[in-house]
Formats: C-alpha cells, structure tokens, sequence
C-alpha cells in the first residue's frame, strides 16, 4: 500500500519515494540541553518516532538522526540574546566556567533520553552534539565565502539571503514583502535585515563566551543553524530523505538550513519531505519555557499518569493538528488506555493474523500517519467478537504505536493477590476484597474494576 506523507515545502501530501530504494535517512532538530524538555517538545519526538515505525512497518531500512544542541542557540532563534547554556548556568548558581556549561549539557540531555526511554520513543542511529561537529562548521562556512554566499564583519560572519534566490521557499516567505525587524532584530552591521549568523566572534558581548574556537575569522563559536546542516550532512550525506522538526522552525531555523546548505552543495532539494509537528497549547497559550508555564513527564508521572498515557493522548490528534492539553482530557486518555489494555489482557491467541483489520490500519497509518484512524480501527477489532486473529493482529498495530499494550509491569506477586482479591468478589467476599485491595495499595498498586475485569497498575 502505497504510503503518503505531508510535505511543508509543498503543502501538500505527496507519495513517498526515497532517494535510495528501500532505505530512509531522517535527520530530527534535538533538544538545546539547557532545561527540562516540557510534555510540548515531547510530543513532537512522539510524532517523529510514528514516522519512524510506520516507515520500519513499511519495510524500509531507516537511519534515524537526533542531535544535541549544546552550545550556540541564543535566547532568540533569530541570533539575538544570550547564550541558552551560559543562561543556565547563572540560573543554577554555577561559575561560568567550561566545566559547568558541560556540567548542565549532560544534566538535561540525560533527562530528555529517560524520558523518551519512558515515552518508548526508538532509540537514533546517533546523537550528534554541536561541540563535536565544529571543525566541520567552519569547513562549510569557508565554502559558502568562497561562493560569495557569506561576509564577514567586525562582530560575526554572515548569510547573505540575496545571494540565495530561493531564500524562504520553505516558510514561503517573500523578503521584499517582510519589514525589517518583523522577523528578526535590525542590525546595521548586517547587509540584509535577514541575513544571519555563521560565525560569531569572540569579542564585544561575546569577548567572554565560555567555548570559543579558533578559525579563520578569529575565535569564535558557531550559530546555531550552521550547526543543524554540519551535523545532518556527516551523518547522511548531501542529500537525504525526511527533515522533522515543530511549526516554529519553518520560518527561521529550517529556512536557514536549506539557504546555507543548499548554498554549499548546488544541489535542490536538499532535504525531499519537510515535516513538522504542531503545537501543544494549554487553553488559549502555547506552553513555552520562556513563559514558566510547562509541565515535564516527571510532572505527569506524581499526578499519577504514566508516560504512555501521555502517549496514547499524543496518538489521539493528527500530528498536524494543534494539541489541545488539560488534565481532563489527559485524565479520559488515561481511563481509555487502562481499558484497551484490560480488554487485550483477556484475549487468547489463537496463532492467526487478521488480514482484514490489518490492512485497515495500514490504509490509516499510511496516510500521512493518521493516528486518530488507526485507533478507531484499532477499537474496532477489540470490540468485533466475531473477529479471529486478535492477539497477533493488535502486536502488529502495536510495533506502529509503540504503547506497550500486550506488556504487563506489573510484578507476579501483584497479580497474584489480584486474582485472588478476583475470586473473592466472584464468591461476594467483599472483606476479603477489600483487605486484598488494601495489600495491593501498601505494595504501590492500584486495582480497579473496568468493564467486568480488575486492571492493576502502577501508582
């Protein structure tokens, strides 16, 4: 069955055809490691992870990118602000020192992968950080001066976007249509109001910047978006397959990857699908770590949700749809998850597979990863008492969605005592029950009745 998938370079969804046969190379924007990564960040690395299973359902062979952002990105993703890391660092206390800004890399990194280990995001081919790959920055920026692509200033060296005719045909931007300062902050070194940083000098407000450099413009450290197209282009060549990210790359960090990149190589595209992820908002606001208003995995897991509960709500809306987040909405994700997996808990395999439902989940999965659909389908086959294959079939789904749903964590012991507190109410022992209930609770569990069975779960 054929497969299609949205691509915002030309809004539209488009079959997919790699540029190898039956490989796939994904290059994903990772995290600047200088805080927590809120439920909004992770939802995207969920949407990336469905991409990746549903291309390995597909049988492609999928070589997978994530980098790891850990020095460069100012406050303002248009170059402007202080240094995300150096921030950081003031904010817990430590001396602005090297070691102190690796101290809190390797702090929030380590954070971010339990919680996509939580989430039962698949692992990347590599994870790449910025700090590794600088050599290799300064290697395309003196191509892209050879070419008359960059110049250099007293502060930084710059992208000229008038040299780059297709500049913006990603966010479908026209520069002679923006205003200066629309987008980014007017600086008069600039030639362009939208030219941006390659290079950022040492002196001036950066003179004490903790990592610098040497190069041929002088110390210095990279910019942010250079650092995206090195790491990308060493890890999968040229030209490769799928570029992820959220919505608000496309205007300035993924519009500047293709200028530069592009620039270096003359080759277009350079990345064939661009596909983004939409927001998670809270009401009416966009939760954001400049607004303090964010909640992290840890945050979910004390109010008692696990983290593939957050993940069935993820898979509830298309990835391109804005997600919608309260803890009413996260509460009704949680009960629905509890009882799809209490329902498959009582299946029996009967060693078949079916073909039928399979083939309606591929149809949803394969149109630009339509989550909601495949669900449905989903729910379908469990509610259908007539239908044969259950298990095997639900194992197939489930490799796509990633939910964990024919596992069981919960200790023998605990389903022990479960079963027994199950007779119990057979023989309306409710005493018994309930000193059983009672047990189970000590032991950190929790038992509830869904839909004439007992759920046991975590607390």
């Amino acid at each position: 069955m054929v497969l299609k998938l949205y691509n915002t370079l030309t809004r539209k969804k488009e079959v997919f055809r790699p540029l190898k046969k039956g490989k796939v190379g994904i290059y994903g924007c990772g995290p600047t490691v200088y805080w927590y990564q809120h439920i909004g960040n992770m939802r995207r690395y969920v949407f990336e992870d469905i991409l990746e299973r549903t291309l390995l359902f597909n049988d492609y062979k999928v070589k997978h990118i994530i980098n790891i952002t850990d020095v460069g990105h100012l406050t303002s993703d248009a170059d402007e602000g202080e240094d995300k890391m150096v921030k950081a660092i003031k904010r817990e206390g430590l001396p602005l020192t090297k070691g102190s800004m690796l101290k809190i890399a390797k702090k929030y990194e380590d954070v971010f992968k339990e919680d996509l280990e939580k989430l039962n995001v698949l692992e990347p081919d590599a994870w790449p950080h910025a700090t590794n790959y600088v050599k290799e920055m300064i290697g395309l920026i003196k191509i892209m001066e050879k070419k008359g692509f960059a110049y250099e200033t007293d502060s930084a060296v710059y992208f000229d976007v008038s040299k780059f005719k297709d500049y913006g045909k990603l966010a479908k931007l026209k520069l002679e249509d923006l205003k200066a300062g629309a987008r980014v902050k007017v600086d008069r070194e600039k030639k362009n109001p939208y030219d941006f940083v390659l290079w950022f000098k040492g002196v001036g407000k950066h003179k004490n910047h903790l990592m610098l450099w040497d190069s041929p413009w002088g110390k210095g450290f990279p910019g942010w978006h250079i650092e995206c197209s090195a790491m990308s282009m060493k890890h999968l060549g040229d030209q490769f397959d799928i570029h992820t990210g959220g919505i608000d790359h496309i205007s300035v960090h993924h519009t500047n990857e293709i200028a530069q990149t592009e620039s270096v190589t003359g080759k277009s595209p350079w990345v064939k699908y661009w596909m983004h992820s939409n927001h998670l908002t809270l009401k009416d606001s966009r939760m954001a770590k400049s607004g303090g208003n964010i909640l992290i995995i840890s945050d979910l897991e004390k109010k008692g949700i696990h983290p593939l509960e957050f993940r069935y709500l993820c898979l509830g809306t298309h990835y391109r749809k804005r997600l919608v987040f309260d803890m009413k909405n996260l509460k009704s994700s949680q009960q629905t998850y509890q009882r799809l997996k209490a329902n498959i808990a009582g299946m029996k395999d009967d060693k078949k597979t079916n073909k039928k439902y399979l083939k309606e989940f591929e149809k949803a999965m394969n149109d630009d990863l339509n989550t909601p659909k495949a669900l449905q389908v989903l729910w379908k086959l469990v509610r259908d008492e007539k239908a044969y294959g259950k298990l095997r079939t639900i194992k197939k789904m489930d490799e796509v969605f990633g939910l964990k749903l024919l596992e069981r964590d919960v200790p023998k012991k605990i389903t022990e005592l479960a079963e027994k507190r199950e007779e119990a109410r057979k023989k309306k022992d409710w005493k018994k029950a309930d000193e059983l209930r009672n047990k189970i609770k000590k032991l950190g569990f929790s038992v509830d009745d869904v839909e004439g069975r007992s759920v046991v779960r975590r607390i």
